[in-house]
């Protein structure tokens, strides 16, 4: 459970632990714009999402251990490259690549959790693996601000220790996991096309504020993805092996908890960037404070993400996910109301605060232990469908909280926290709609 969980961590903490960090980074690097420096956040981004999938479904036929580890390793020496960076666009590879690394990562640790326990703590061991998740989105502002402190290549070279260390214990302590030997090996088609549907997908949604959203080049990338996007639907439909089988939307509860890790992906990300980027542009706050300032946001996650089990045992898995996402709408409700010019930290941002670590707590547990409903031998796959929405929608929330906020005003906050509310209440309509009101 700690090797598990300690991987999951480190991959999913890099994602957003980067945000405080991009004025320090463009500072070391004179002469680049903040279109340049943003590609440190995008690259990991969008590549991240493009190749969760195709490395799950890899990971399923080639071994979850094996790919899980050479994920590590990757993800480690990709750190180092980052923390020794000697220009902006080796930073940048080396995220893009970090990035595919972290995708090897993150479904595998989820793939064998299963296989390591016995049935009846499944629903504990998930909980405690998707709360970890949800504490590192959470921490990464604050962990974030407190490294940027020192340096910033800093908040890469933490995970090389980590790194090495996970790699040692996960090879003495984790089982290997595999397909029958004769399995149909992924249809290559497929996951070629997924892949371009959902790099093209995420480019589209990043570059769409700067270039605009009628621009010729927005538009065509998002006609390109939607043309990726039907020819992967047509191999997963007509494909013997393919990358995404249809098989896992059979299942209604995984369909619901797919598309509302989408929905409350978006209003999670405009959460944790809105909030760190009103306290320094607004409130004028120092990066370290406000990391600190967010911090009691990721301490209510540990505390409702180490009850998980027990909440999902006594309620089933839909009622705390729909109380968490409609949580994060009245966290954005509460900012709109309370949140103004003059700097009102515990009247203002603390309360929403608190609701949105009981929103990142109470929520993502339930919905990633969906994968668990399906078939052993597709729980990994099923773990990246469902991190692939989580990305996709973390990329749309950023993309609408950039569009919304192009000078650092009150009434730019309001409309993403509007947005952010929109999320929650639609992402709790989904849970209810095609979810179970409660799983024994």
């Amino acid at each position: 459970m700690a090797v598990l969980g300690a991987v999951a961590f480190m991959a999913q903490l890099d994602f957003f632990v980067v945000n405080v960090a991009l004025d320090g980074i463009g500072q070391s690097f004179p002469g680049t714009s903040v279109a340049s420096v943003s590609w440190i956040l995008s690259a990991y981004a969008i590549v991240f999402a493009a190749v969760l999938v195709p490395a799950g479904r890899i990971a399923d036929h080639r071994g979850r251990k094996k790919m899980l580890l050479s994920g590590v390793a990757l993800f480690t020496l990709t750190s180092a490259v980052a923390a020794a960076a000697p220009s902006l666009g080796v930073l940048v590879g080396a995220r893009a690549l970090q990035a595919v690394g972290a995708a090897m990562i993150v479904p595998t640790s989820l793939g064998l959790l299963y296989p390591s326990f016995p049935k009846r703590q499944h629903t504990l061991v998930v909980g405690l693996w998707a709360g970890v998740g949800a504490i590192a989105a959470s921490a990464g502002p604050p962990v974030g601000g407190l490294l940027v402190t020192l340096d910033w290549r800093w908040i890469f070279l933490i995970n090389v220790p980590v790194g090495i260390a996970t790699l040692v214990a996960g090879a003495l302590l984790l089982p290997e996991v595999r397909q029958p030997r004769g399995a149909a090996v992924p249809d290559a088609a497929s996951a070629l096309a997924l892949l371009l549907a959902v790099s093209l997908l995420v480019l589209a949604t990043v570059q769409g504020p700067g270039w605009g959203w009628t621009d010729l080049r927005t538009v065509a990338l998002f006609a390109a993805a939607a043309l990726a996007a039907a020819a992967t639907v047509e191999r997963t439909l007509r494909a013997k092996a393919p990358v995404i089988e249809k098989q896992l939307f059979a299942a209604r509860q995984f369909t619901a908890a797919t598309a509302a890790l989408f929905l409350f992906s978006a209003g999670f990300a405009i959460v944790l960037l809105s909030t760190a980027l009103f306290m320094q542009e607004v409130w004028h706050f120092s990066p370290l404070r406000a990391g600190v300032s967010i911090a009691p946001a990721p301490l209510t996650s540990i505390a409702f993400a180490m009850n998980a089990g027990p909440i999902q045992h006594r309620l089933g898995r839909t009622a705390p996910a729909v109380t968490g996402t409609l949580a994060m709408a009245l966290a954005a409700g509460y900012w709109i109301a309370a949140v103004h010019t003059t700097p009102d930290y515990w009247g203002g941002m603390f309360p929403g605060l608190i609701l949105v670590g009981l929103a990142g707590g109470l929520t993502q547990a339930p919905l990633f232990a969906a994968a668990g409903t399906l078939a052993p031998e597709r729980a990994t796959t099923g773990s990246a469908v469902l991190n692939m929405s989580r990305q996709i929608g973390s990329a749309v929330g950023v993309a609408l909280l950039v569009a919304l906020t192009p000078q650092a005003t009150t009434t730019g906050f309001d409309h993403a926290w509007s947005v952010q509310a929109g999320a929650g209440i639609a992402a709790a309509g989904a849970l209810l709609a095609l979810g179970p009101r409660h799983t024994p």
